[in-house]
Formats: C-alpha cells, sequence, structure tokens
C-alpha cells in the first residue's frame, strides 16, 4: 500500500475518532446518549437516517442480488422512496416525536411501553431486538469485511475482527451524538462514491440503453444454454446452479420482471420488495431518529434530503449490480457476473476492484466502510440502549451510571455476538441480502401494528399490542421454520420432525413471511382492542 493511501487512511480514521470525541463531549446526560439531545440539524438527521437504512447489506447484498436477478430490484428502490422516506418522514414522523416527547420515550420498545402503560411491551420489545438484530447487523459485517479483505488482500477472520473493534470504540464513547455525527460525514462519502461509479460503469458499456442492449446478449450467451443442463450436474451454491435456479423461477432476463407470480416473482416481490420496503418502518435504529430533530420542520426539510440520497444509493447500486454481467462478459473472457467473482456476495467487492481505477476503488473502500460503519454504530447503539434501558432499568428499576455502564456492556456483547454470526454464515449464498430481508420482515410483522396504532389509533388497548405482537412474533417464526422455501431448508427443523424441506408445497412457499404474519398481526390488533377498554390514563399521558 502507497504512502498516500497511509495518510487517507489514518486521516479518515482520526476524523472518526474526532466525531466521536465530540459526540463524547457533547454527551451530558442519558437524553445526550441515547437520543443525541433531540436537537439534531435535518441535514444530519437526514443522512444519519439514510446512511443508517443504507448498508453494505444493500450495496454488497442486494447489488449482488441484483447481479443474479437483475433490475427487477428497482421495485424495492420505489418502496424505499415511497414508504421508507415519505410515507415515514411525512405521516409517521412528526406523531412520533411529539409522543417521545410527551412520554418522556428515549427508545423504541419504550415508545411503545409508555403509550400503553406496559412494561411487559418494553421489556418484550427490548428482548426481541436482542434476538434478531444481530442477524442483520451480521449481514451487514459480512458485507463490509468482503470488500475490505478483497481491496487489502487479507484475511477475512482478521479484517471482521478489526472492523469490529474500530466501530465498537466511538459507539461505546460518543453514544447517538457520536453516532449520527460520524453518519453524516458517511453519508456524504456514500453518496459521491455512488454517483462515480454510476458514472464510471455507464462510460465503459456506452451509456444506459446500449449497456441494457448487451445485457440480452450475454443472458443469451452465458444463461440460456443452462436451459439443456439438469440440477443435479451442477454444484450447489456455485455460479451457474444459482442462474439455472433463477430460470425455473421464471426470470428470463437481467432486464424483465420474473413471470407473473412465478417463484421468482413471489421471491422479489414479497420478500425483497414488500419485505424489506414495507419493514423499513418498523426498525427500531431508524424510528429513534424521528426524535432526535427538534420540530416539524426539520422533519419536512429532511424528506427531500432522505429521498435523493436513498436513490442515489439503492437506485444506482440495483442498476450497476444488473449491468455488471454486460462488463465481464465484454472485459473478463466472456463471463457474467457471478461466473467472474464466484458468488453473489462476492460480486460488487470483485467488480470495483476489476473493474474501476485503482483510485476509485480506494474511494469506495471509505464508501462501503462508511455503509457498514454507520448501520452496525445505530444497530450496536440500539442493542446496547434495548439492554440498559429496555431491558436492566425496567427489571431491576436502577437508572443513572449504573445503566450506562450496563448499556455500554450490552454494545460489547451484542458487537460479539454478531461476529461470531458472520463467521458462521459467510458461506451461505445470499446470506446477506436473505438476513436483510428476514430482520426487516419480522419487524414490521411484530412491531408496525402496535407502532402505527398507539400513533394515530385512540382505541387500540395494551391488550390488543401485546396480542398483536405475540401473535407476529409466532406467526413469522413458524413461517420461516417450517414453512418458507429457503429458511425451512436451512434450518432443517421441519425435515427432522415430519421427513420434509416444508410442510407446505407448491408456490405458497416462496411467498415471504411478512404476508402472511402482518395480516394477522393487523387483524389481532383490531379485534383483541374492540373486546378490551382503553387505559383512559395513559392515553392522556400519549395524546394531551
Amino acid at each position: 500500500m502507497g504512502m498516500i493511501e497511509n495518510v487517507v487512511i489514518i486521516s479518515y480514521l482520526a476524523i472518526v475518532g474526532y466525531l466521536g470525541f465530540l459526540g463524547f463531549k457533547k454527551t451530558k446526560n442519558t437524553t445526550d446518549y441515547l437520543l443525541a439531545g433531540r436537537d439534531t440539524h435535518p441535514f444530519v438527521m437526514a443522512l444519519s437516517y439514510g446512511a443508517t437504512f443504507i448498508s453494505t447489506a444493500a450495496i454488497v447484498g442486494f447489488g449482488g442480488v441484483a447481479a443474479w436477478l437483475g433490475s427487477s430490484l428497482l421495485w424495492l428502490t420505489f418502496f424505499n422512496i415511497f414508504v421508507g422516506i415519505f410515507i415515514a418522514f411525512v405521516f409517521l414522523g412528526n406523531p412520533t416525536r411529539k409522543m417521545g416527547i410527551r412520554l418522556g420515550a428515549h427508545t423504541f420498545p419504550e415508545l411503545l411501553g409508555k403509550r400503553f402503560d406496559s412494561k411487559f411491551i418494553q421489556v418484550f420489545g427490548g428482548v426481541l431486538i436482542l434476538l434478531f438484530m444481530p442477524l442483520y447487523a451480521s449481514a451487514v459485517l459480512i458485507g463490509g469485511t468482503h470488500f475490505i479483505a478483497a481491496y487489502f488482500q487479507a484475511d477475512y477472520h482478521l479484517s471482521l475482527l478489526v472492523f469490529s473493534i474500530i466501530i465498537t470504540g466511538y459507539v461505546i464513547a460518543g453514544g447517538l451524538k457520536g453516532v449520527m455525527f460520524t453518519d453524516a460525514l458517511q453519508g456524504v462519502i456514500m453518496f459521491v462514491a455512488m454517483v462515480l461509479l454510476a458514472i464510471f460503469t455507464l462510460d465503459s458499456l456506452g451509456g444506459l440503453s446500449e449497456a441494457y442492449e448487451k445485457l440480452g446478449v450475454v443472458w443469451e450467451m452465458t444463461v440460456a444454454p443452462l436451459a439443456e443442463v439438469s440440477m443435479k450436474e451442477l454444484t450447489p451454491g456455485s455460479a451457474d446452479f444459482m442462474m439455472k435456479l433463477s430460470m425455473l423461477w421464471g426470470f428470463k432476463g437481467w432486464a424483465s420482471m420474473p413471470d407473473f407470480l412465478s417463484q421468482g416473482w413471489l421471491f422479489v416481490i414479497t420478500s425483497i420488495t414488500l419485505g424489506v420496503g414495507i419493514g423499513v418502518l418498523a426498525q427500531p435504529q431508524l424510528v429513534v431518529r424521528f426524535m432526535t430533530v427538534r420540530s416539524k420542520q426539520e422533519l419536512n426539510r429532511a424528506v427531500l434530503i432522505g429521498g435523493v440520497f436513498i436513490f442515489a444509493m439503492t437506485g444506482i447500486i440495483f442498476i450497476i449490480g444488473a449491468l455488471s454481467n454486460a462488463w465481464f462478459y465484454e472485459f473478463n473472457e466472456g463471463k457474467n457476473a457471478l461466473q467472474s467473482a464466484g458468488g453473489v456476495n462476492q460480486v460488487i467487492p470483485y467488480f470495483i476492484n476489476t473493474a474501476m481505477p485503482k483510485w476509485f476503488a480506494f474511494i469506495f473502500l471509505f464508501a462501503l466502510i462508511s455503509a457498514a460503519m454507520s448501520t452496525l454504530s445505530s444497530q450496536f447503539h440500539t442493542m446496547g440502549t434495548a439492554v440498559g434501558r429496555d431491558v436492566y432499568e425496567q427489571l431491576f428499576k436502577k437508572e443513572g451510571k449504573s445503566s450506562m455502564l450496563i448499556t455500554r456492556t450490552g454494545v460489547v456483547v451484542m458487537i460479539v455476538f454478531a461476529v461470531v454470526l458472520s463467521y458462521l454464515f459467510d458461506d451461505q449464498p445470499a446470506i446477506i441480502a436473505r438476513s436483510t430481508a428476514i430482520f426487516f420482515a419480522l419487524c414490521a410483522s411484530i412491531f408496525l401494528p402496535t407502532y402505527v396504532g398507539g400513533l394515530f389509533w385512540k382505541r387500540m388497548t395494551k391488550e390488543g399490542a401485546i396480542a398483536s405482537m405475540l401473535s407476529g412474533l409466532v406467526v413469522s417464526s413458524f413461517w420461516l421454520v417450517f414453512v418458507h422455501f429457503n429458511e425451512a431448508k436451512h434450518l432443517g427443523v421441519a425435515k427432522a420432525l415430519f421427513g420434509v424441506d416444508s410442510l407446505l408445497s407448491g408456490k405458497i412457499i416462496f411467498v415471504d413471511a411478512l404476508v402472511i404474519a402482518l395480516p394477522v398481526s393487523i387483524t389481532v390488533a383490531v379485534l383483541v382492542s374492540l373486546l378490551t377498554k382503553p387505559d383512559e390514563e395513559a392515553l392522556r399521558r400519549s395524546f394531551n
């Protein structure tokens, strides 16, 4: 590595360290540590929200899936902007902010618990975060570590260890202020790198329209011949195996949607588009961002910034992921992206390090590190506060320094847990995108009816909220363990108990758990609430 690269890396780490220290200096109390003092600038808030939302799971994981399944993933970009930014900021943001202030809530589970005057809801929410968020965190860690290891030609496990230690430092020290300061910096780096990536890629392929024309040729030359090959002749998880699988799922090219209601259509629409696109509304680490600004005006000003940022990040990487097939075919001995890189998770790191100038690969290294660090810092901060604020304080009724110590200890413990999962799951095909979709769908099925109902429906009761969360958890878990084609097969519980990979058969097993569990969770919330009586005192505190 050259002297200039060393200087840039040291400078970057120094800036991140300074921002973490700045957050530490400005953190005077619990509100500062948990909610950045509730006075965050809208630009910082929007970039922090976007940088937390868009991680290496989106860039490396879903970018690789776009190389596999094509531009059908652009439906997720639409949902990310319309649901994740417009609906979230315009309709949910200000009610969340106002209720959070009235109730003195500092975390997402605490907001739900105080809205319904239920210690159980707060503790249950905190425990669910501790159980499921490490899965998402491991996906982000895997994505960032793959690029770091590829760029520096270093050992994956060593890269993972160093990466995790750096993140741990500034999350523990700076709280949410430090996290949001670094998020804003990292968001700017991500945005610039993604725009440059689009310019370089399209220029090398002769423009957008010509690039998409080339995709049809590449499909006919590298994928269509697999129609004559049996799946039994292919190595499971290999590039040709994955492309043959996409054909069996109804895909006919990288520039079009799969056949309507085919397995591929159900996977793209229900798991990727709806699972992630709706699941973003109930992400604990994102909802908290609404409680960090001073007024509704700040939220409104943040909408345009957030929308442009999300479009630049997801729209560009999904297009580039698909177009990487054309680039690899033209410049890498007639192979498509998966054949060149070796797997879904390796496509984007390999493409950047092969197709782009060395100096740009170096810049993109920081974009990916920024994407990973911004998301991971928020995840670990959320998990730490779940340990300290939502579980420890509620069960043991202790606040102050002891709670803060538990929170910071919780950050370390959850980082270790996520790192262990990153070691265990790294070799699973498309694990980054799968883990992300699972976590987002679980959050929507468990939290979303209680969250939205608590904000807008005064008739919703504590009993309805608890029943909704429990039913969402039970139905989601059942569907993932016993029905959904991928998770049920890999977990093997149905196979061990009943001798089959899934309890159901046919296309229904490609329907995501969210599509089944969320309607059940909503229905249970409404019915149980109508059969029980709301707490008038809780309503008075929440809405007056």
